[in-house]
């Protein structure tokens, strides 16, 4: 009998699946049982992967993609990332409006993977004609046999969620899951995830995080967007400023706000003690569990899923950078995490 050949037919078929490993030594003093889902799995690194090729693949089954096409979207990195990766397996040219609070990784990145990349100003905005989704619009305006996926008013991006990372979440904890702990930024990912959850278990808890300089927050407990509550803030992929419908609120029970140096912080702890090298916002969804903790949310019998949504790799120039944190001040923030400093033997 002849042996066949096991592998997979491109990059894409690797997309989901990914893996939920236990928390142990970060959360030793917290109470209840604690799982992270490790979107890092996926082959782009990040759960933007999921909504890459369910949104593109849609538009491919109505006809609005084909050959020659090109594929434009905004994005803080990992959603740019995922559409680039599969814009090369499916022949679609790629243009990306990136903000410029991405780290200079993330943009290195999504140049190395072919798109064209215009890069705009993060502090403005959502309707000045700089701000990543302006320039978004009028690069598909201007661009013919265009699509704009347009993540944060897209139905798909929850969608996406819906049909595979709650359904996994879900088959993975075997129903035990009690509290779903996930950033918010489109929303997609915490939203479509917790619809799915909430139809097999409405006593679910689903707990969004925010940033500080962040309107979802108060939005969810108040229906009111508050410009006030808008200021420039570093982590990335987490809050905004603007209402995304992509976010579906009512499926959300309460949001928490983190801070830039917490998050940056817990990160670089998640990497130390549980051996997972996870992105900002990963350390800011691992915040929000040690802040929820703290007002006794929960208790012994809780199963808690953490979603770490992307890869440090993407932060070497930030968060895993001494002199950037030092930059920020966060060690002043934290004196007590001891900054690891490389010895080279002369």
């Amino acid at each position: 009998m002849e042996n066949k050949i096991k592998a997979n037919n491109n990059i894409l078929e690797l997309i989901g699946k990914t893996p939920l490993v236990k928390l142990n030594r970060i959360t030793e003093n917290l109470t209840g049982d604690f799982y992270a889902k490790v979107e890092a799995f996926n082959p782009g690194h990040s759960s933007k992967d999921r909504i890459a090729i369910h949104i593109i693949e849609e538009a491919e089954r109505k006809g609005l993609l084909k050959e020659g096409s090109t594929i434009i979207e905004t994005t803080s990195g990992n959603t740019g990332f995922s559409i680039a990766m599969v814009s090369i397996i499916k022949g679609y040219k790629c243009i990306l409006a990136v903000s410029s609070k991405s780290s200079a990784d993330k943009i290195d990145m999504l140049r190395s993977m072919g798109a064209e990349v215009y890069v705009c100003p993060a502090h403005v905005s959502a309707d000045d004609p700089r701000s990543y989704y302006q320039v978004a619009k009028r690069l598909h305006d201007e661009t013919k046999n265009s699509i704009y996926i347009n993540q944060y008013f897209n139905e798909l991006n929850m969608d996406a969620h819906y049909k595979s990372t709650g359904p996994e979440i879900w088959e993975q904890t075997g129903g035990q899951i009690t509290h779903l702990v996930a950033c918010s930024g489109t929303g997609g990912t915490i939203s479509g995830t917790a619809r799915y959850l909430k139809e097999q278990n409405p006593n679910i808890k689903i707990i969004g995080v925010d940033a500080f300089g962040s309107v979802l927050k108060k939005y969810h407990e108040t229906g009111t967007l508050d410009t006030n509550e808008i200021y420039p803030y570093r982590i990335e992929g987490l809050g905004k400023n603007l209402i995304p419908t992509a976010t579906d609120f009512d499926v959300i029970d309460e949001f928490i706000k983190v801070s830039d140096a917490e998050s940056a912080h817990t990160a670089r702890e998640i990497s130390r003690t549980e051996g997972m090298f996870v992105g900002y916002t990963s350390g800011a969804a691992m915040q929000a569990v040690k802040q929820l903790d703290e007002l006794k949310t929960f208790d012994e019998n809780s199963k808690v899923v953490v979603i770490f949504p992307d890869h440090g790799s993407r932060y070497m120039s930030k968060i895993y950078s001494n002199q950037w944190m030092e930059d920020q001040g966060f060690f002043e923030a934290n004196p007590i995490e001891e900054k690891q400093e490389i010895q080279y033997i002369k």
